[in-house]
C-alpha cells in the first residue's frame, strides 16, 4: 500500500470486528513506527497495548466509574482550546454534525448523542487499546513527536488491513488509566488509540470527514 493511500483511507474507525490482532503485528507497527521523527532523536513516548481479558476488565471498571461519573475525571490538559474560533469551531461542528447523521441521531436526541459520546469509553469494540503517555517535563514540541509516533502507527496499521481511532477522550480517565497500567507519577496520559479490524457494515464507517482545499491552508512564496 502506498502512503498516500494509507493517509487517504485512515480514518476514524468507530466500530471494530470481534477478532483479535496477532502481538507480532502489534510489535512489528510499534517497531517500525518508532523510525518516526522526534527533535533531537529524544523518542518521548511510551506506549501501554491492553488486549484480552485485560481490555475487558478495564472497560468494565470504566463502565461502573460511569455511573456515577459519566464525564470522567477531568482531563490535565484543555483538549480543545476555550473560545474556539472560526473557522475550526465550523470544522468540529461539521464533524459532529456529519456523525450524528451518519447513525441517525437528531440534533435534539441527546441521550442519542450522550450514548454514542459513551461509546469512546467502550473503544467503540476495539480488541486493541494503546495509551500513550509522555514524561511531564517535555514540552510542546516533544507532544508533536508523539503525534508523529501515533500517526506513524496509523498508516502502518492500513498496511496491515487494519484500522484504528485516535482518542484523546482518554483524557478525562486519566486517572483511571494511569492506575491500571502504572504509570509513574512522572508521566502524563496524553491519548488512546483504539486498534482493529473494522466492521464496514456499520453506519458510522461511512463517515468520510471534509478536508479544507488547499487555498484555505497553503499560502505561497515565490512561486
Amino acid at each position: 500500500m502506498k502512503v498516500s493511500e494509507a493517509l487517504k483511507t485512515r480514518i476514524t474507525c468507530r466500530a471494530y470486528l470481534d477478532k483479535p490482532v496477532p502481538l507480532e503485528t502489534i510489535r512489528t507497527l510499534i517497531e517500525t513506527a518508532k523510525y518516526a521523527p522526534s527533535g533531537g532523536n529524544l523518542q518521548p513516548w511510551h506506549v501501554d497495548v491492553v488486549t484480552g481479558d485485560k481490555l475487558k476488565e478495564f472497560l468494565a471498571l470504566i463502565a461502573e466509574k460511569q455511573k456515577t461519573s459519566p464525564m470522567g475525571e477531568g482531563a490535565e490538559y484543555q483538549i480543545y482550546p476555550k473560545g474556539l474560533i472560526e473557522p475550526y469551531s465550523l470544522r468540529r461542528a461539521k464533524c459532529g454534525e456529519d456523525m450524528y447523521n451518519a447513525i441517525g441521531v437528531a440534533r435534539d436526541d441527546k441521550p442519542g448523542r450522550l450514548k454514542h459520546f459513551l461509546r469512546n469509553f467502550q473503544a467503540f469494540g476495539a480488541p486493541v487499546l494503546m495509551f500513550f503517555s509522555i514524561d511531564r517535563s517535555m514540552n510542546e514540541p516533544q507532544w508533536s513527536d508523539t503525534g508523529m509516533f501515533m500517526q506513524s502507527i496509523m498508516l502502518l496499521a492500513r498496511e496491515h488491513g487494519l484500522h484504528t481511532s485516535a482518542q484523546e477522550a482518554w483524557a478525562i480517565w486519566h486517572k483511571t488509566v494511569a492506575a491500571f497500567v502504572g504509570l509513574p507519577e512522572s508521566r502524563m496520559l496524553f491519548c488512546g488509540m483504539g486498534l482493529g479490524y473494522m466492521d464496514t457494515a456499520v453506519p458510522v464507517n461511512t463517515l468520510r470527514t471534509e478536508r479544507a482545499p488547499f487555498e484555505e491552508i497553503v499560502t505561497l512564496h515565490g512561486f
